[in-house]
């Protein structure tokens, strides 16, 4: 057995997917990588795992169906592929007849058939941004990866039909702070410590909760969530810890509380600085000893066996040292911390989040749409997003909704993303009689001479942003807010 069988043997179907991912770029030399299953049920093709760029992204079930058109239009590589059974070689999608973009653009393309049984269950595709990537060499070194990996992934794929366990998709490698997180998402999952979640809103914080959870023994067993923010303080202990009938008026029955319903499981707390002092004593009782008692109960308290996770975007420390949280319960539910970094921290990763997210919500709405335009990603690299994650998904599933073609542009999107682009769109104020500034003849000035060097920039890169930032000597946010400001679009334009 090789080294990539033995590691393969046991593993998970995202592990395995993973593994044959990482191991077929290393074997090409790419940063590009795909695995497509095919699904008898959906008559397609479903994109399970990729790595763009470094960054793991795992959407089982929630991906894109890839299926022969009837239109006209290009297919795809990976549908071409998988309906020949032989390998796929495109040296330059600018000319390739059956080239369609998906997630994001590229130059080559190498695709070869995943076989079992005399027929592909899939395709295992690597692309790269430069044309010419790709010689008989590679499509050799591919064929034997999806050869040697074949029997474990149709393993790993039909033991996880069989278990509709809700896990969450996956993305990983977005930032080194992000690396930090899944370090210590990876170390506390096999455990049944509490852990204290914090960050600001927005930033992924039931996410991670639910990655724990499914990542851990407990994944078979309920995960109850708790918003202790949107319940009253009144009904908070009854919703928490149930109550028995006549507890107090209006209690005409027994009540099971959120705790009794995580029993083996675990029990998410978001908003956990919310929590009212007079509960807290309560709540760690049944940490500490495993004990709840309904509201209004004379009985013995009920024994539960119930993990804690805990969410925050408050300073708990500071609240505990101005008396305002019990010190007690803060030390209790933070015996692991997990700190979630802002959005604006990894935005260099901002396209592979939003395709990821556009994605998801052109599956749910069931929209046809399959790419966001350069002028809408400009908009989106420049805007500051107080909301985090959560505000750029609201976002692109608000651009699905309101698009009326294949494509997000920059008007689908939330009007306070494009306030720069919608102002211009006002109509010309009447002319001030005082003078202007000095500023503003600078401005009116340079503002031809800067768009020229601009254009110059693209044009001498060959439209690739990130070489004309560099050129420029500013980063790559700044050249598209640049692009932004003086209406310029790259040239290049690809299929939907």
């Amino acid at each position: 057995m090789s080294n990539l069988e033995n590691e393969l043997h046991q593993a998970d179907m995202e592990s395995v997917a993973r593994r044959l991912v990482e191991v077929a770029c290393e074997h090409t030399g790419t940063r590009h990588g795909a695995v497509f299953l095919w699904d008898a049920k959906l008559k397609g093709l479903t994109v399970d795992f990729h790595v763009v760029d470094g960054v793991i992204v795992a959407l089982p079930g929630t991906g894109a169906v890839l299926r022969a058109r009837t239109d006209g239009r290009p297919s795809g590589i990976a549908v071409s592929c998988l309906e020949s059974g032989k390998p796929y070689v495109c040296n330059d999608t600018e000319v390739d007849p059956n080239y369609a973009r998906y997630f994001l653009e590229v130059a080559s393309v190498l695709a070869v058939p995943i076989p079992w049984q005399g027929k592909p269950i899939g395709v295992l595709t690597v692309s790269a941004s430069k044309k010419q990537a790709f010689d008989q060499t590679h499509v050799v070194a591919l064929q034997e990866v999806a050869a040697e990996s074949a029997k474990f992934l149709r393993r790993a794929a039909l033991a996880r039909s069989t278990r509709a366990d809700g896990r969450p998709f996956v993305i990983k490698g977005l930032s080194p702070q992000w690396l930090e997180v899944e370090r210590r998402v990876e170390k506390v999952s096999s455990t049944d410590a509490p852990v204290l979640v914090t960050g600001e809103s927005g930033t992924g914080k039931d996410l991670v909760s639910r990655a724990i959870h499914f990542n851990s023994r407990r994944a078979g067993k309920p995960f109850v969530t708790v918003n202790c923010a949107a319940i009253p303080e009144t009904l908070l202990e009854s919703v928490l810890f149930g109550h028995v009938k006549g507890a107090f008026t209006g209690a005409t029955f027994n009540k099971v509380g959120e705790f009794q319903k995580a029993h083996q499981g675990t029990l998410f707390l978001d908003e956990l600085g919310e929590l009212p002092l007079m509960l807290q004593a309560k709540v760690l009782r049944a940490i500490e000893q495993g004990e709840v008692t309904p509201l209004g109960s004379n009985e013995a308290p009920e024994h539960v066996d119930v993990r804690l996770i805990c969410a925050t975007n408050r300073n708990l420390a500071a609240m505990a040292h101005e008396g305002r949280f019990r010190e007690d319960l803060y030390y209790r539910v933070g015996v692991v911390t997990i700190e979630l970094p802002s959005l604006r921290s990894y935005k260099d990763n901002l396209e592979i989040l939003a395709q990821v997210f556009l994605q998801q919500a052109a599956e749910r709405h069931g929209r046809k749409v399959a790419s966001i335009s350069r002028e809408a990603m400009a908009l989106l690299h420049a805007y500051d997003f107080p909301g985090n994650v959560r505000e750029l998904k609201n976002a692109l599933e608000h651009a699905v909704i309101m698009t009326s073609s294949e494509e997000v542009r920059a008007e689908d999107l939330p009007p306070v993303m494009r306030g720069g682009a919608a102002e211009k769109a006002l109509p010309e104020k009447v002319a001030s009689p005082a003078p202007r500034s000095l500023a503003e003849l600078r401005e009116q000035w340079l503002a031809p001479h800067e768009r020229a060097y601009v254009q110059q920039l693209l044009e001498a890169s060959g439209g690739k942003v990130d070489d004309a930032a560099k050129r420029a000597g500013v980063n790559r946010v700044t050249f598209y807010r640049l692009m932004n400001k003086h209406g310029l679009k790259l040239r290049r334009t690809t299929a939907a």
